[in-house]
């Protein structure tokens, strides 16, 4: 007379002693035999142990043995208020006995336990929950018989459960295990929500509960999405009954419930038996066979028929010739189904293992009233098995629904008695999918939305990079950077003339005899850089270090560059200047030589030779006309020229006068003309 909850399954169960969690009876004992199948071992966890210990385990004691019957062997023996046995016990066999002895005590809560095949390691028992654990995500093993009249749960799918909820007891209401074999449940952990709703489901009702930092769900394989009955995806033909309830109203109206009204959601009266008795049945033909993973029912949703179908048994077939009733893997019963307990609330049942069949009929067992009801299927299509063929359907009592046989009594009401659970066990996420349909469209949107995403960061990196090196590219090493080109050129453009496009310039060459006449001066080292774009070329005369700024434009098409000149000591060379230097501010100013590509001016006779303008310093003779004021040119044309200068008015040579008169030299209106046109 010790014995309380107990449930002991094929590869798992759960056993407490009489009254827990409240102190046990005195003078009590029970005794549980275990048996798992041969070759396998048995493993014992203890979720709560509180049991006297004021006489040495002498009267009050758990014991331990393996084996069962006269040949058993001792474990051990075990007592203590609040004893904390946090390993397991495994036994030597594949059979173990677990003896509760309670003496005379004044307290003491008893024990609960849970038991597995020792392959079972991550096994827990029906107390844990989502709490006693850290990890975001974690996979264990729940044993049989969770579904305990003293533990609540809050939550459901797919929101959620509160924390507190048992993490097995919320399996068997998420249709994630079943509670009469066990099973593994992968729990992942997410934030809490402010408020979690309850239902009925498999048996268990879920309460509803306030804010709580964490919840937790399930994954599952998401084969969980409604076949067709809300959405009309199953037409009317394919939806039939035993019966169907006709009468006519106060007005004289004709009321007729027929089988399509029973669509979950859908408003107005639901399907209703003619007649309400144990064999009438609603039927749905699927078209083809389907995976079948859950049913969700409701009443009549009608306030003035307060119809409902408290109890049923489900029946498959292929070919809506031969049914089988459906059973729960190891038990020889049809399993009997906890309907609704009042007209609007929607209570879900799931089918561990599922039902793959074409056909499916609800046959109901218990009512209220009248037999009344709406439905929606859940579950997938499937590719490889076939439905388990557990039992052909017996024939059904010919009693009334009053005079059930006592076994089914017994097996309705324990399945009724359940919606009595108000404890709230810990449960955290469950990800049971309430629709396929609603995953499909979820994912058609984050697929394109994410690949839009992705593609416009790609584009953005890559123009990016285009830029940057674009931007390295067009500024060199020793160039100013980009945004200060603008304003240099600016500053620089009101020294510097018009670059004119219509002719080259030729550069000056110089004669050693005329480098002569120069002045020593440094020259800077040679330089591999493009011209300066206004740069003009030094001319001669004497030269001297100035500090203002020259406006002759350089010679293009050729680079210029330096070269280190001794005037005393070097051979006779031709230098280039690339660059002009300011003339002298003291000094006399005298005319630059202006140079001309005469293959412009086909007028011009060739063979004249170039005569020099330049004045001489002080009273010193200009250079003799030929090899000391000779100028060479160069041209870009073939047929080019030398450039003609004219020579002083008189005879020039050593004796000439101090001061002499220079004419303008020839030609030079014509291109000065131009040049300012």
């Amino acid at each position: 007379d010790g014995c309380g909850h107990t449930l002991l399954g094929p590869e798992s169960g759960t056993l407490a002693s009489i009254n827990y969690p409240q102190t046990s009876p005195n003078s009590t004992v029970c005794e549980w035999e275990i048996r798992v199948r041969p070759g396998q071992r048995v493993q014992l966890r203890f979720g709560d142990f509180d049991i006297d210990d004021s006489d040495s385990c002498h009267s009050s004691y758990l014991r331990v043995h393996n084996g069962i019957g006269p040949t058993r062997t001792e474990i051990g023996k075990y007592c203590g208020f609040g004893f904390q046995m946090d390993g397991l016990i495994t036994s030597k066999s594949n059979e173990v006995t677990v003896q509760f002895m309670s003496g005379t005590h004044t307290s003491g809560r008893g024990f609960l336990a849970a038991y597995s095949t020792t392959d079972k390691s991550d096994l827990i028992t029906c107390l844990d929950n989502a709490s006693h654990f850290s990890e975001p995500e974690f996979n264990k093993y729940c044993p049989a018989g969770c579904v305990i009249p003293f533990a609540d749960i809050s939550g459901t799918i797919p929101h959620g459960y509160r924390d507190s909820s048992s993490l097995c007891m919320a399996g068997v209401h998420a249709g994630v295990v079943s509670n009469t074999l066990g099973g593994q449940i992968n729990v992942v952990i997410s934030k809490g929500i402010p408020y979690y709703e309850g239902s009925l489901a498999n048996n268990v009702t879920s309460k509803v509960g306030p804010l709580s930092t964490s919840l937790f769900t399930f994954k599952t394989s998401g084969c969980y999405g409604t076949l067709g009955m809300e959405s009309g995806a199953i037409p009317d033909s394919q939806i039939t009954a035993s019966s169907i309830l006709e009468w006519s109203d106060q007005t004289g109206q004709v009321n007729v419930w027929k089988p399509e009204n029973a669509r979950l959601k859908r408003v107005g009266p639901p399907w209703a038996a003619f007649i309400s008795d144990e064999h009438q049945w609603l039927q749905i033909d699927l078209n083809k066979e389907k995976r079948v993973t859950g049913i969700i029912t409701t009443g009549s949703t009608l306030a003035e028929y307060y119809y409902y179908v408290s109890a049923y048994r489900i029946l498959y077939s292929d070919d809506a010739q031969k049914w089988t009733a459906y059973r729960e893997p190891g038990v020889d019963k049809d399993k009997v189904f906890q309907g609704n307990t009042e007209l609007y609330q929607e209570v879900r049942n799931n089918f561990i293992p599922p039902i793959l069949a074409r056909f499916f009929r609800i046959n109901p067992l218990k009512w209220h009233q009248k037999i009344a009801m709406k439905v929606e299927l859940l579950g997938c299509q499937f590719s490889i098995g076939r439905a388990p063929k557990i039992t052909m359907m017996p024939p059904p009592p010919q009693n009334k629904n009053d005079d059930l046989s006592d076994d089914f009594i017994h097996s309705v009401k324990t399945s009724l008695q359940t919606d009595k659970t108000t404890f709230t066990p810990e449960i955290k996420n469950t990800t049971v999918t309430p629709s396929v349909t609603k995953d499909v469209a979820l994912t058609a949107v984050l697929v394109p939305v994410l690949v839009m995403v992705f593609t416009t960061l790609i584009l953005i990196l890559v123009c990016a990079w285009h830029w940057r090196n674009r931007k390295k590219k067009s500024e060199g090493t020793y160039d100013l950077p980009y945004w200060d080109r603008a304003g240099w050129w600016k500053g620089m453009k009101q020294f510097l003339p018009t670059k004119s496009a219509e002719h080259e310039e030729t550069p000056v060459r110089y004669s050693s005899s005329e480098i002569g006449h120069l002045r020593p001066r440094e020259v800077p080292t040679m330089l591999q850089t493009e011209s300066a774009e206004y740069a003009q070329p030094l001319v001669g005369g004497l030269v001297g270090t100035l500090h203002q700024r020259s406006t002759f434009k350089p010679e293009e098409g050729k680079e210029a560059s330096y070269a280190d000149l001794d005037p005393y000591n070097s051979p006779i060379q031709e230098v280039y200047h690339a660059y002009a230097e300011p003339l002298p501010i003291t000094g006399p100013e005298y005319a630059t030589p202006i140079i001309m590509d005469m293959s412009s001016h086909p007028s011009t006779p060739l063979g004249v030779p170039s005569i020099s303008t330049f004045k001489a310093a002080g009273n010193q003779a200009p250079p003799p006309v030929g090899t000391y004021n000779k100028l060479l040119s160069r041209t870009d044309s073939a047929a080019s020229a030398q450039a003609l200068y004219d020579t002083p008015k008189g005879q020039p040579g050593p004796g000439a006068a101090a001061e002499l008169v220079y004419q303008v030299p020839q030609s030079v209106a014509h291109s000065t003309a131009s040049k300012d046109e």
